[in-house]
């Protein structure tokens, strides 16, 4: 193997190493930030580590075609070294800016939302139930008049029949009547 595919390769494993720990601080940030919980963040350890496993093995294969040496080794170290010396930091707080602005733009989404969508139809709402309260009281009045003017009607009719239901009501063949009704119900 010549010296210029061995230095090739070892560009691809410090680079390879370098996206690892990119991903893994924006998956650590991402994590704590939105407080994932804990089964959820062993599946994401899980998938981090099958894709950190692919991305070696693919920048492995283009560099060299998939031959292991030591200096693979020496530029994923030095990769992830170099990551987390000069790059940790302004990635860890482009990741919170990130997600801050996201959230951000989600509330925003939401409120215009709310203000184009619900408000009118909140207003809908409130005109549809102030409109039905309305016509039940205006039906409510004009039965009330109907019932007062129709007084004279039912009313004494009623007086006239009363005395006469009570002694029915009171009379010994209706007490037997019911009696024999009962009887025939309970059978």
């Amino acid at each position: 193997m010549n010296p210029a595919v061995q230095w090739m390769t070892l560009i691809y494993m410090i680079l390879a190493g370098t996206a690892m720990g990119v991903t893994y601080d924006s998956y650590r940030v991402l994590s704590l930030k939105l407080s994932f919980p804990k089964w959820l963040n062993a599946l994401l350890d899980l998938l981090y580590w099958i894709w950190a496993a692919l991305l070696v093995f693919r920048m492995l294969y283009a560099g060299n075609q998939g031959q292991l040496r030591f200096y693979v080794f020496l530029g994923l170290f030095l990769g992830v070294w170099i990551y987390f010396l000069i790059f940790s930091v302004t990635v860890r707080r482009f990741v919170v800016m990130l997600i801050q602005s996201v959230q951000y733009t989600c509330r925003l989404l939401w409120r215009t939302l709310e203000i184009l969508i619900g408000v009118p139809l909140r207003w809908l709402w409130k005109l549809c139930g102030g409109t039905l309260l309305l016509l039940g009281r205006i039906l409510l009045f004009i039965l009330k008049l109907l019932l007062r003017l129709t007084k004279p009607i039912w009313v004494f009719p009623v007086r006239w029949i009363s005395p006469y239901l009570s002694r029915i009501y009171q009379s010994a063949w209706f007490k037997r009547s019911i009696e024999w009704i009962t009887a025939w119900r309970k059978r």
